[in-house]
């Protein structure tokens, strides 16, 4: 998580880690946003950090994604913590 937030330039949030794989993937915000069941307006600002994503939605996008739940849902969980202007750093387990 360390070498992703040196490469990121700045703390790791759930909208960058989005923006990264669309990217990776190469696809455009409109093909993204219909994998993950969302306009393209709402992906837009997700990644840009303009809204935030519920813990559900996380977890929905992460399966969608073909991610690890808990990955994204600590993303979440850590944007919301930082929103609230906490310095704590979240970790998620699986059940």
């Amino acid at each position: 998580m360390e070498f992703l937030e040196k490469l990121m330039g700045g703390p790791l949030t759930l909208g960058g880690a989005i923006s990264a794989i669309r990217e990776g993937e190469g696809e455009s915000l409109s093909q993204f946003a219909e994998r993950l069941g969302i306009s393209r307006t709402h992906l837009s600002d997700i990644e840009h950090g303009r809204r935030s994503v519920s813990l559900e939605r996380a977890a929905h996008f992460a399966v969608a994604l073909g991610y690890h739940q808990a990955h994204f849902v600590r993303l979440a969980l850590q944007d919301q913590v930082r929103e609230a202007g906490l310095k704590l750093r979240v970790d998620v387990h699986a059940a």
